[in-house]
């Protein structure tokens, strides 16, 4: 895969993927992380695409203007962990401390999102398997494993096995929010289904899902315009 850039204020990258099964050129913006996608026939030369994509560029950019641009991690800007937006500082030591409304990350700018993306993960496994026992307690169930990764379709997901998997990036969601994702996985030990049965489950368990379900539905999307790289 490809890139093309369309020079301007800002610049953009558009991701060239070619395609034998490709009958035309189509332009695709990922919800998600707000990823320009350009799919085009193999036997489109790299000239072509890139006069199809300026051709495009005013829709392109009014698009992404109304989605929101991605949020580049780094010292000055904000992050939210467990739902509370925190400063990101310059900090001493070795170690990422959390403190008084600030992340103070002790590191070189160009490490900075790096160190923040480690200690978010390590601060969400310790959350999600924390509640993950509590849940699994309550339903009188075991899982098999817990996994976390960068997910852009799912929160989590629980395998016939009895395995967890989540998305590391909620730790910066609300804790209810959290929560309730992890009640809903783990409810799937015992119902294998989205069931009016799975959904009873769910709210024995956790209690009332209706707030954190809307927060995901409404909000969950901004945690992927956060970006680490």
């Amino acid at each position: 895969m490809g890139y093309l850039t369309l020079p301007g204020n800002p610049p953009l990258t558009v991701k060239l993927r070619r395609s034998a099964r490709a009958r035309r050129m189509t332009l695709r913006i990922s919800s998600l992380d707000a990823t320009v996608t350009l799919t085009v026939p193999d036997i489109v030369r790299d000239t072509e695409a890139q006069a199809f994509a300026r051709d495009k560029e005013a829709w392109l950019r009014r698009h992404l203007d109304a989605q929101g641009a991605p949020v580049q991690v780094a010292l000055g800007q904000t992050l939210p962990i467990e739902g509370v937006l925190h400063e990101i500082v310059a900090g001493q030591g070795r170690s990422v401390i959390r403190r008084n409304g600030k992340i103070h990350v002790p590191t070189k700018d160009d490490r900075v999102a790096a160190r923040l993306q480690g200690f978010l993960k390590t601060e969400a496994r310790a959350r999600l398997a924390e509640a993950s026992d509590l849940y699994a307690a309550r339903l009188g169930r075991s899982y098999n494993r817990i996994t976390l990764r960068d997910t852009r379709s799912r929160w989590g997901s629980c395998s016939s096995r009895g395995a967890l998997m989540y998305s590391w990036r909620l730790i910066m969601a609300p804790r209810d929010v959290l929560d309730y994702v992890v009640a809903h996985e783990v409810a799937h030990l015992e119902q294998m289904n989205h069931s009016s049965a799975f959904w009873q489950t769910v709210e024995r368990i956790y209690g009332d899902y209706s707030a954190p379900r809307r927060w995901l539905r409404q909000d969950g999307m901004e945690l992927h315009r956060i970006r680490f790289d």
